[in-house]
């Protein structure tokens, strides 16, 4: 088999493998239940102390929810989101953290 039909072989496999294929920011919204308290879209959360988190800034976003799952930032209501944080791993945060930038505030 010549190479590059291998590579391309190993890419296809790649893609249709949903454990390996990079995931999705919005099905990690989803997956990881964000969208119970921050609201389906980001903008209406559960109570009214709970952050409208859609188009936050990308760098904003990730570092609060490190600071969170490390415990750096501990006020308000971080208690409860530092019991969802630890299912969520750094590269799931670093696209959460772009998918919430991409949407409309």
């Amino acid at each position: 088999m010549k190479p590059q039909l291998l590579i391309f072989a190993a890419l296809m496999a790649l893609a249709a493998n949903p454990v390996l294929a990079a995931p999705d920011g919005a099905k990690l919204f989803q997956d990881k239940t964000c969208w119970s308290c921050h609201g389906k879209d980001a903008k209406k959360p559960l109570l009214p102390e709970y952050p409208k988190i859609a188009g936050q800034s990308a760098k904003y976003a990730e570092m609060q929810m490190h600071d969170i799952k490390s415990g750096k930032r501990a006020n308000g209501n971080t208690a409860a989101m530092k019991a969802i944080m630890v299912l969520v791993n750094d590269d799931e945060i670093k696209i959460l953290a772009e998918y919430l930038s991409k949407m409309q505030p």
